[in-house]
């Protein structure tokens, strides 16, 4: 007879909840039964998503949750005299659960929970699904341990207008008191319980996006396929005004912009962000209802520079920005980080040149050489001596990344991204059209940030206060520091995380949105001011370029690693997720955005 030597396992209990300890909230053990990883998400991390199905149940819960009815303590409560209670909040401290109770019924001495559920009543054993059961037990044994009498649960589902009763035997008991025990046990930890396996739970998950269940188990099982749950764009998208001595206000659940000749209505449930450029005011009632919903507000100078951001209290995923620190202290993982950093903004450059390369008009006369024998592009380089010439350059790109991935430390890779720069943006005017490129307003070669000596110049850089900003969102949300970086160098009000992860996006993104400006005719001489050395752009311009840049964060990409069509600006949301994920420790290296 077989002899079964595996060890058996012994449930851990949890300790009694100590004072400075918050107490699990019952619905989260609902959360923990259908997806470990989604009650600590909700939970641990304060992850949220709005979906139809929580919108549904908050209504139907809105009609219950007012309290009503006298609360009677277990002492006092009177075996001939039925009572209903709603909305009773009650806590074991010895379990470490609290509840809010829809409705407690009180008959012979014996209390009855009711939980109310939005949808129909399931056709399965048992009369409801093991989360709901479990969350009902949970309600009789916090009822118990506060003196209370319970003979039986119930669940009213409002869409089939059912009643079914959950009977609180000694299995479903003691798996309530388990489930109790590993989730408060999981939550001290801080460890995240890993993602289901390609199930179908994460299809209809509202949390599927920040989730990220198969693109997390990508790296640890070969041949899958990501399946494409986050959707393809948002629905909410930034709101700018640029307009000078515009105003601001809120009407109802309506974004109100008054600039003077015309206003402007918005619904807040579509504003993802909210950027003012210049004198434009805001009043504080529409601030308090932009930070309630954890829209952010940029405020801005006239010409587009950044000078701070308003947002709510921030994202209270403290665990995530105690890795980030952690990991921006290791010398070994910052110099890792900040290597993959420079060769994947080496590799993108390279691919915008090696896609964008426009061959010159062969009646175009050559200059003579340059005296000093340095390389030099020029636009009518044709032929033969125009395709050696870029395919040059693209070796020397290439060759940069490898020595970048390969960096001994961040002086090195500093010397090699600078140098990476100057090859690519000696040679950016072989992106531009040959008949753009002969006017003097779009001679370009060289990169002048501050001030910007040219039109070029100065489209590059709004294009790139524009991505940073984007970057700048994207971490907060996330609940990273924007401030902590591992490349760019620390310095006071300096994004220095946002500046590390916009590199790889800046050829591929900004670059290309500017040459698409420039190649389209979209902007012209008469768009750009000269002042003494700087030149600027005008507000025609700006609003152009925004444009541009929003319409490029609309358009769909395929995921060059997970496949899946996606927008580029749900992409940004997913690189910065993924970002936290390798931080903590669940994928062993950050995958950078590679398009071929």
């Amino acid at each position: 007879m077989p002899v079964d030597d595996r060890q058996p396992a012994l449930p851990l209990p949890a300790p009694p909840a100590r004072s400075e300890e918050p107490l699990v909230p019952v619905r989260m053990l609902n959360e923990w039964i259908y997806c470990p990883r989604l009650a600590f998400l909700e939970w641990v991390e304060g992850e949220w998503a709005e979906s139809a199905d929580t919108a549904e149940g908050r209504r139907v819960h809105g009609r219950v949750d007012r309290p009503g009815g006298a609360f009677v303590p277990a002492e006092e409560l009177d075996p001939d005299e039925r009572l209903a209670t709603r909305a009773l909040t009650l806590a074991s401290e010895r379990l470490g659960i609290i509840a809010k109770m829809d409705l407690l019924e009180a008959d012979g001495g014996f209390v009855t929970p009711v939980d109310y559920k939005k949808g129909k009543r399931p056709h399965v054993d048992k009369g409801a699904y093991e989360p709901e059961r479990v969350q009902v037990c949970a309600q009789a044994l916090i009822l118990e341990d506060n003196g209370y009498r319970v003979r039986e649960g119930m669940i009213w589902f409002a869409g089939s207008r059912e009643r079914v009763p959950v009977a609180l035997d000694a299995e479903l008991r003691a798996k309530t008191e388990r489930a109790i025990a590993e989730m408060r046990l999981m939550c001290a930890s801080g460890r995240r319980p890993p993602p289901l396996e390609m199930s179908r739970k994460c299809v209809r998950c509202a949390l599927a996006g920040i989730c990220l269940p198969d693109e997390t188990r990508f790296f640890a099982t070969p041949g899958l396929v990501p399946r494409p749950l986050n959707p393809a764009a948002d629905a909410a998208l930034p709101v700018y005004v640029q307009k000078p001595g515009a105003r601001v206000r809120k009407d109802g659940e309506t974004l109100v912009i008054d600039t003077g000749e015309e206003k402007i209505h918005v619904p807040l449930i579509d504003v993802s962000e909210l950027v003012l450029f210049g004198p434009v005011s805001i009043t504080t009632p529409t601030l308090h209802a932009l930070m309630r919903r954890q829209i952010p507000v940029t405020w801005a100078s006239t010409g587009g520079w950044t000078l701070g951001h308003t947002v709510s209290t921030g994202h209270r995923n403290v665990l995530v920005r105690t890795a980030q620190f952690a990991a921006s202290f290791d010398p070994r993982r910052r110099l890792t980080i900040a290597r993959d950093i420079v060769a994947a903004k080496i590799r993108n450059a390279r691919t915008m040149l090696r896609r964008n390369w426009k061959e010159p008009a062969q009646e175009e006369a050559a200059p003579p050489p340059p005296a000093d024998g340095a390389e030099s592009f020029s636009a009518s380089a044709g032929g033969a001596a125009g395709k050696d010439l870029r395919n040059e350059i693209l070796a020397r790109l290439a060759r940069l990344a490898e020595r970048a991935a390969a960096a001994r430390d961040i002086a090195t890779l500093l010397g090699l991204e600078g140098e990476a720069a100057a090859l690519y943006f000696r040679h950016f005017e072989a992106m531009i059209t040959p008949a753009r490129r002969s006017l003097p307003a779009f001679r370009f070669d060289r990169r002048s940030r501050r001030p910007p000596a040219d039109p070029v110049n100065a489209l590059l850089s709004f294009a790139y206060t524009l991505l940073a900003r984007t970057w700048l969102v994207a971490l907060s949300a996330v609940g990273l520091d924007p401030y902590r970086g591992f490349y760019h160098a620390e310095r006071y009000g300096r994004p220095a995380l946002a500046l590390d992860l916009m590199e790889p996006f800046r050829p591929v993104l900004a670059d290309g949105i500017v040459l698409r400006l420039i190649n389209g005719r979209a902007v012209t001489a008469g768009d750009f001011i000269r002042r003494g050395e700087a030149v600027a752009m005008t507000q025609a311009a700006r609003k152009r370029l925004i444009q541009a840049y929003e319409r490029r964060l609309a358009q769909e990409v395929v995921h060059p690693l997970f496949g899946y069509r996606i927008s580029m600006r749900r992409l940004i949301a997913v690189q910065a997720r993924l970002f936290a994920r390798h931080l903590e420790g669940e994928l062993p290296r950050y995958p950078h955005y590679l398009p071929r």
